[in-house]
């Protein structure tokens, strides 16, 4: 472990049109002592030329950049523990290969859990679409979440979130389709409380096949599976707090996302 390093980690798939812009926004940060794994999980676009050409046009920072491809699709909970494994850092953050971070997101967190001893936190967050336009919604969490909140609901959004790895430990996560960011927000929290910096340094794009435009049924079947294969809960309970969270994500809305 490198005391100080943060250790950014991202799952790719077909994210050619987008990746360049992200892993710009990283190299942008006021912040420098990072690595940026990204782990492509056998994307048949571009990804792999882009990533070639973005660290060809910074060989400062190239060797901070790891790319690692999958031999075959096998998932984001695949390439996210690929990527924990590798990881060398003192501090973990993620990012989806279609988000972006504003240039003092890392600088800004990180002062705000050394300066509160913080070990686990997220940031505000606004969202865009996919051709980078302001959706005029700022999405924020609750100022602290511990383990019971945390299981009643997904709070912190994934390209938000840091832990401490000395207090975490290495975390590893099933094999899920769906809500594996969750999974390891699960992992974490019986470490760790939540924390909420409340101001935005991330922008997270909405993209039409995403998962909070599938049905309620499939978005119910999701969390249970995350609490009965993930957790390893009982059936009865896996789905009491599949439905609870379905109830604190319509609360949320009314709670925690602004309209700008």
């Amino acid at each position: 472990m490198v005391p100080g390093l943060v250790s950014i980690i991202m799952p790719s798939f077909n994210t050619g049109r987008f990746i360049a812009e992200l892993i710009e926004s990283v190299l942008a940060q006021t912040y420098t002592n990072w690595e940026l794994l990204i782990v492509d999980d056998a994307s048949t676009d571009n990804t792999d030329d882009v990533v070639q050409d973005v660290k060809s046009s910074h060989p400062e920072r190239s060797e901070a950049i790891h790319y690692y491809k999958n031999d075959r699709n096998r998932g984001a909970a695949y390439s996210r523990n690929l990527a924990l494994r590798e990881a060398k850092g003192e501090w973990i953050a993620f990012l989806d290969s279609d988000d972006l971070w504003y240039p003092e997101k890392l600088e800004k967190q990180l002062k705000f859990m050394n300066d509160n001893g913080y070990k686990f936190s997220g940031t505000g967050r606004i969202e865009i679409d996919e051709n980078n336009n302001s959706l005029n919604t700022y999405i924020r969490s609750p100022h602290h979440v511990g383990k019971l909140g945390m299981f009643l609901y997904c709070w912190p959004g994934c390209l938000t979130v840091m832990y401490h790895v000395p207090t975490v430990g290495l975390v590893q996560i099933a094999n899920l389709k769906k809500n594996n960011d969750y999974a390891i927000w699960l992992k974490v929290i019986q470490k760790c409380d939540f924390y909420a910096f409340d101001e935005v340094l991330s922008k997270y794009r909405v993209r039409k096949k995403s998962i909070s435009h599938d049905s309620f049924e499939k978005l119910v079947k999701s969390h249970y599976d995350l609490f009965r294969i993930g957790e390893r809960m009982n059936p009865v309970s896996s789905f009491v707090l599949a439905c609870l969270n379905m109830f604190f994500g319509v609360w949320k809305k009314f709670r925690y996302v602004v309209c700008l």
